[in-house]
């Protein structure tokens, strides 16, 4: 019996986010494209050498200067209609163009859209689909970095690839509407080549990422696996094998498809499905390679090996060929847990991250195959009694108030009657302004906070420091004549991990960096044990912001389903528990900020609906969850507080009554990349409550154009009832530099002021 080790990526960000810092420079030309190039080249040798360490089989292909779907589209010569008409080449600057924009002749070349890849929060770039589109094997990254990983004289290589009917599913029809499946048969023959090239290379295995298997499929693409997968064996069946992969979700309801694939594998993610793994081995052909994902490549907790070995253990009494691997890619990973110096060790010996995770593979091999358990229980020598160690018996004292789920639904009278008390109250104009929340993070505020961390300066200077820099994006504000202000959220390096950092239950780590998109990335806080809250945490500084200004300042919180969603949590109780314990301290937040006679509120939900399960038979569980954990948190606020909320990268279309049952006075989405396909909706749907557009992409360097912001909101009022809408970009302003962000918001100010101004003549 053969027990093989592998995973189906590794990061690429670099252990100190060489990747982030190398593309922020060349994109600020401040070094060449040949130093760029070196550092992708370092990085790619670095995790060759983590999976030489410990696995069998190495990844190559796992690498992507922005994004692997975009690289894939790139690599079939799908460029974007607007920047093929540019220029015919295809190199790592069309890369950047198509996802950051671009200036061609002085006209703004606008990016494809971003959007979250499956239920997690990374995000990839949009492949554009057009009828009577052509394709051809352009970008050849893939083959260049096989070619590397043979010159550096590894062996054993497995190269990845985004399946073909994946890419398809994952892209938007641009122009005519036509069936986007029918573009199969003119990818296929690309696939063919690249595979060609790849068998060409003497290597046997090749890893097809197919994970939408993992979703409820339409009868007409389950066929079209069918009939891809033939032809692709056709060509191949004695030169490569290959390793179908399915991550994210369980697949037992499409197994009876999957089970007859002319394959010579399969992966399968056993963390994140339902699937039995002993039903799965017994239906799938004996003679196939079963790849079984049992390392959680979605959170850092160590894996319980023993379990693990217990169930792979009958597996391979009956089947010849078993493979071990993560659930998923280790994209969604930190990398090194040896970078923790200041986790208390106790803390530490509890989780794993990329590089842990491949050693915990190396384990259970040895395990398997010398049938000696001694190094598993080692291991897992710390995590027995985790459980008993979290428990916070304050928390568990407030449960009477979470149990009456219709008193949670009910305690606020209705929007129309609420409105009407906000409208007076707060004398908004037509079309108020304002913005997500966050400003510009220069180095002298990273700075300030990194001193503070490190104790290099006190408190009080910490604070005075804050607020110099809260007066100023004030004053910012007040110049350009901004109707509803924020303080810019200068004290949060996220705002997911400063809510982290300021309650009980959290566990913040140095250097446990994830990818968001291209060079952003993210330091997801750990959920370590029952969550609750010392004293307010944000009021201290809304109040001040206040204090300098008669405009409404907005007070800013992350919702309890983004906090969540973006945290590691912990598995020893129920996502629902976690996330109740959340909306509690989050509920006494708004309190004390209404005490602090602030008078609306933003409680941000970006995450609500990656959060979605792949499966649309369990969204409803999913979404009444939401609800209620965002209902929780308003539970107790006064009808006259506007409460906003923000949402960002999502389709609304099929959950839009759930979006209304959230209640919230005003909503903030992201409008400005989906080409105003997200405001037609609301032609056909009676949404009632205030809608703020995002008028500008923040994720683009480029300006807006006040005829473009005008134009915009104009077609936006044929939809949108004119006095539901609010004008804001389409997310906080973090990441952009302070020259693109007033001039953005300039404009946006005037356009809205010359609308306003024409609709009253």
């Amino acid at each position: 019996m053969n027990v093989l080790s592998h995973i189906l990526g590794f990061p690429r960000i670099g252990k100190n986010r060489e990747l982030k810092k190398s593309l922020e420079k060349y994109w600020n030309n401040k070094i060449s494209k040949t130093e760029l190039l070196n550092t992708g080249f370092n990085i790619r040798k670095f995790n060759f050498k983590q999976q030489k360490n410990n696995l069998d089989l190495l990844s190559v292909g796992d690498f992507a200067w922005y994004d692997h779907v975009l690289n894939t589209s790139l690599m079939l010569g799908n460029i974007p209609l607007r920047y093929s008409k540019i220029s015919n080449l295809i190199d790592i600057n069309t890369m950047f163009n198509i996802s950051r924009g671009t200036i061609h002749e002085n006209k703004k070349i606008y990016p494809s859209d971003m959007t979250k890849w499956f239920n997690t929060n990374y995000h990839y770039i949009v492949p554009e689909f057009y009828s009577n589109q052509s394709f051809n094997f352009s970008w050849k990254e893939l083959l260049e970095e096989i070619d590397e990983a043979i010159r550096l004289g590894y062996k054993n290589l497995k190269p990845i690839i985004l399946g073909p009917l994946t890419y398809l599913w994952l892209g938007k029809i641009i122009g005519k509407k036509f069936d986007r499946l029918m573009l199969i048969k003119k990818i296929l023959p690309i696939y063919i080549e690249i595979l060609t090239e790849i068998s060409n290379r003497k290597i046997s295995w090749i890893q097809i990422d197919e994970p939408i298997l993992s979703l409820e499929l339409p009868n007409n693409w389950l066929y079209e696996f069918r009939n891809t997968y033939k032809i692709l064996n056709n060509h191949f069946k004695k030169n490569i094998n290959i390793l179908l992969t399915t991550y994210f979700g369980g697949i037992s309801h499409n197994i009876e498809l999957i089970k007859l694939l002319p394959i010579s594998g399969i992966h399968l993610d056993f963390i994140h499905g339902n699937d039995n793994i002993s039903f799965i081995n017994d239906i799938l052909p004996k003679e196939w390679i079963l790849s079984c994902g049992i390392i959680n490549g979605r959170n850092i907790w160590k894996t319980n090996l023993k379990l693990w070995y217990e169930k792979l253990l009958k597996i391979k009494k009956n089947r010849e060929n078993l493979w071990i691997s993560t659930s998923c890619s280790l994209l969604h990973s930190p990398i090194d847990l040896n970078t923790e110096n200041n986790l208390p060790k106790r803390v530490k010996e509890l989780f794993s991250f990329a590089i842990q995770k491949c050693y915990e593979l190396l384990l259970l091999k040895e395990a398997l195959q010398y049938n000696d358990l001694n190094k598993l229980i080692k291991w897992n020598r710390y995590t027995q009694n985790f459980s008993q160690n979290t428990k916070n018996n304050q928390i568990f004292q407030k449960k009477i108030v979470i149990n009456d789920e219709k008193k949670i639904n009910s305690n606020r009278i209705s929007y129309t009657i609420r409105s009407v008390l906000q409208k007076q109250k707060l004398k908004l104009p037509l079309f108020p302004i304002t913005t997500i929340g966050s400003f510009p993070q220069t180095k002298d505020i990273r700075k300030i906070r990194s001193n503070y961390k490190l104790g290099l300066i006190d408190y009080s200077s910490y604070e005075k420091n804050i607020k110099k820099h809260i007066k100023d994006i004030v004053n910012i504000q007040e110049k350009l004549d901004l109707d509803i202000l924020v303080h810019g959220e200068p004290e949060r390096n996220d705002m997911v991990e400063y809510f982290g950092e300021n309650l009980n239950g959290f566990i913040i780590t140095e250097n446990g960096w994830v990818q968001s998109y291209g060079s952003r990335c993210v330091k997801p806080p750990i959920i370590f044990s029952d969550i609750n809250r010392n004293k307010p945490i944000t009021v201290k500084w809304i109040k001040y912001a206040q204090s300098l200004t008669t405009k409404i300042v907005k007070g800013m919180l992350t919702g309890p389903m983004t906090i969540f969603l973006w945290s590691f949590p912990r598995e020893d109780i129920t996502p629902i528990e976690i996330t109740k314990q959340i909306s509690l301290v989050l509920k006494e937040e708004i309190l004390d900020l209404e005490k602090a006679n602030i008078k609306i509120i933003q409680i941000d939900e970006p995450a609500l609906r990656e959060g979605l399960p792949l499966k649309k038979s369990e969204w409803k569980k999913y979404l009444q969850w939401a609800v209620t954990s965002f209902k929780l948190v308003t539970s107790n606020v006064q009808d006259t507080t506007q409460i906003h909320t923000h949402m960002c990268y999502s389709e609304f279309k099929d959950i839009i009554n759930d979006i209304i049952a959230l209640d919230a006075d005003v909503i903030s989405i992201e409008t400005s990349r989906s080409s105003m396909d997200l405001i037609k909706l609301f032609k056909y749907v009676n949404y009632p409550n205030g809608i703020g557009l995002g008028v500008y992409d923040i994720h683009s360097p480029n300006i807006p154009s006040i005829k473009l912001i005008k134009n915009f909101l104009k077609q936006a009022s044929q939809n949108i009832p004119m006095k539901n809408i609010w004008v804001n970009p389409d997310c906080g302003l973090k990441t952009r530099n302070w020259e693109e962000t007033v001039k953005s918001l300039y404009n946006m100010v005037y356009a809205t002021k010359i609308l306003r101004n024409e609709l009253k003549d």
